[in-house]
């Protein structure tokens, strides 16, 4: 036989042959879809990040770069500390700039941290925590403006999360700097949680009763051993059929399995299960590809693959199910995180409800590209009053209303009202309570003062002269909490602007933030440079304050501002303030009756004894106390705050 007819005949055969089964690898028909499932996988590693030790910092700053891929989200961001009486020594500023709308669950025992924020994206209902507004800045522009807050701790940029775990005293080998890194271990530092794209198909040709959960852990950086702690909750019946799980790893992974529903183990290392630890099975050699593991399912008899998932080399894999049966849910459009469940999610929806408040008027935003993907259809959307509705104004619902009218209530300057929400999906309305401050009845009070007693206000100040600071608000409302946002002091145009508080914290050593009143007033000192060229002769104190109401996670600022009289010591005519004229009185009596006793003592230890020589009085050149006064006022004395000298 020639080989022009051999090579057709070989062919032949070997077509003949992969008939067989088991004489040729089968392809196996699924083709993967995005589905309902809940998978969820927890790593140290960042796509960029760092981790520096700070001990001796005042406040420690950790800045999070957060990217969603859905329009709104949910995050658990929880803060730890290993120290034993559960309290942190010091301030603590978490930065967090995310992409999309996110609403912000946060657990911080005993360190009540700071927070710098968009409030328009993020949403919070956290009542005890500072929140200051971030600025809108660039990556490398925010990481400046952070470095002025306080010394950076961590940076992490992160896709996705759902659960962030943030432990303060995880870093003693870190260096002293923070520098991003790409592919950064945070190790103890940072734990976080991410949703997995999870896939799933219908096995052709497979007459089984069987549904596969596949999970594929990818290798790591390094080959070292590792344990997987997989986590199954399947919501099943005993009517539904049996259940598969497959997992495939590198053969330094070990696998660790907590399962609510028996099912039946095909795994590669070793395994064991939570309720006996020590028992190490050994497991089975798996092929490393998709279609190889869909094949070992249809070898199961499993007719359905509910879920395929390959996540990269990590610690914790959760996977949710809300049933076990073999019906399969696809998605409608694939995506790369899991879509939102059918079911309304009305915590998040009412979380949105976050009033804007006026000088006479409530007001309540809905957008509805932010309702849709909750899975939410709202039928209804009032006050208290059913006749006051929410307006549809194309892309957003608004509900507005005076504070006089919808059945508004004003107690103590306090506006209160219910936001009633009816869904479609629920026979009972959802109802949240709404406050506003009524500011028409209120008086914010800023006052200079220079002593620490404040007695006597003062709308003059000495330069190198040390002020006080007292704002005020009347009538006072327990309920209220007022922090100071800001403080300046503007010197302009001889001078450059002094910023003396930001963010509720001192800028400098020259301002100190002080004790609060018995009535809640708050108070700060702050020492004004000594010397200034040019001299400027006036300025404007002003603050803003935030008033929050203790029900509400969201804050009003108001401003106020005084104008004041700036002394220099070498002013001529300069008119000297109490504290100064009070100081030279006292002076000169003390200095006229040491010399009166002076002369007193040198008289009568000098005069002979049997001879009594007239007294003469000599008057002191006037051109020597002239010199003496302007040597006295052209003298200076450096303050801590001084940064310029005398021209």
């Amino acid at each position: 036989m020639d080989r022009s007819t051999l090579y057709p005949v070989v062919a032949l055969l070997l077509a003949v042959c992969c008939l067989s089964p088991a004489s040729c690898a089968e392809t196996v028909h699924c083709d993967l879809q995005p589905v309902d499932l809940e998978v969820t996988y927890s790593k140290n590693q960042v796509s960029k990040g760092c981790v520096a030790q700070v001990p001796n910092a005042t406040v420690e700053v950790h800045i999070f770069f957060m990217e969603f891929s859905r329009d709104i989200s949910e995050l658990k961001l929880t803060v730890q500390t290993s120290k034993q009486n559960g309290t942190w020594p010091r301030e603590v500023l978490l930065v967090l700039s995310v992409n999309k709308m996110v609403f912000l669950q946060l657990q911080a025992p005993g360190i009540r941290p700071r927070l710098a924020l968009n409030p328009k994206l993020v949403f919070q209902d956290l009542q005890e925590v500072s929140i200051m507004p971030l600025p809108s800045l660039t990556k490398t522009q925010l990481l400046k403006w952070a470095d002025t807050e306080g010394a950076i701790a961590s940076v992490a940029e992160l896709s996705d999360p759902q659960n962030i775990l943030l432990r303060l005293d995880q870093a003693p080998r870190s260096p002293s700097s923070c520098s991003p890194e790409p592919h950064k271990d945070m190790g103890d530092t940072l734990e976080w949680q991410r949703r997995a794209l999870v896939l799933g198909c219908r096995l052709e040709g497979v007459a089984g009763h069987k549904v596969a959960h596949i999970l594929r852990v990818l290798p790591g950086p390094e080959p070292r051993p590792q344990t997987v702690n997989v986590k199954v909750e399947l919501s099943c019946t005993s009517g539904d059929p049996d259940a598969v799980l497959i997992l495939q790893g590198p053969p330094y992974v070990s696998w660790l399995i907590d399962a609510n529903h028996n099912m039946q183990i095909w795994a590669t290392g070793k395994y064991s299960f939570k309720i006996f630890p020590k028992e190490n099975i050994s497991g089975l050699v798996l092929p490393d590809t998709p279609q190889g593991l869909l094949g070992e399912a249809r070898k199961l008899n499993a007719s359905v693959v509910a879920s395929f998932v390959e996540v990269p080399l990590t610690s914790v894999v959760s996977l949710q199910a809300s049933s076990c049966g073999g019906g399969l849910q696809t998605s409608p459009t694939p995506v790369q995180t899991t879509p939102a469940k059918e079911t309304c999610s009305e915590v998040l929806l009412m979380s949105l409800l976050q009033p804007n408040c006026s000088d006479d008027t409530m007001t309540l935003e809905l957008k509805k590209n932010l309702i849709l993907p909750l899975k939410c259809t709202i039928t209804s959307l009032t006050f208290l009053d059913p006749s006051c509705q929410a307006e549809d104004r194309g892309d957003q619902l608004v509900l507005h209303s005076t504070y006089s009218n919808c059945g508004m209530k004003v107690m103590d300057n306090v506006v209160h009202n219910e936001v009633v929400v009816s869904l479609l999906s629920s026979s009972s309305p959802q109802r949240k309570h709404v406050q506003c401050i009524n500011m028409k009845s209120l008086s914010l009070q800023l006052g200079l003062y220079l002593t620490p007693q404040f007695l006597q206000p003062s709308n003059a100040i000495e330069l190198g002269q040390q002020g006080f600071v007292q704002v005020s608000m009347s009538p006072w409302i327990p309920e209220l909490m007022l922090k100071l946002d800001s403080c300046q002091l503007d010197l302009r145009p001889e001078a450059d602007t002094v910023e003396l508080i930001q963010s509720n914290a001192a800028k400098g050593s020259c301002v100190s933030l002080l004790s609060p009143s018995s009535h809640g007033d708050m108070r700060f000192s702050f020492l004004l440079r000594g010397y200034m060229v040019p001299t400027p002769k006036a300025g404007t104190l002003s603050c803003t304050v935030a008033l929050r109401l203790g029900t509400s996670s969201l804050d009003v600022r108001r401003t106020v501002s005084m104008r004041l009289n700036i002394v220099s010591p070498d002013m001529p005519g300069k008119t000297l303030v109490l504290p100064a004229v009070l100081g030279i009185t006292f002076g000169a009596f003390l200095i006229g009756a040491l010399l009166t006793a002076a002369l007193w003592y040198i008289y009568s230890h000098t005069r002979p004894p049997s001879k009594r020589d007239p007294v003469v009085a000599v008057a002191a050149p006037a051109s020597s106390e002239s010199s003496s006064t302007n040597h006295s006022i052209g003298s200076t004395q450096s303050t801590p705050c001084s940064t310029s000298s005398m021209a």
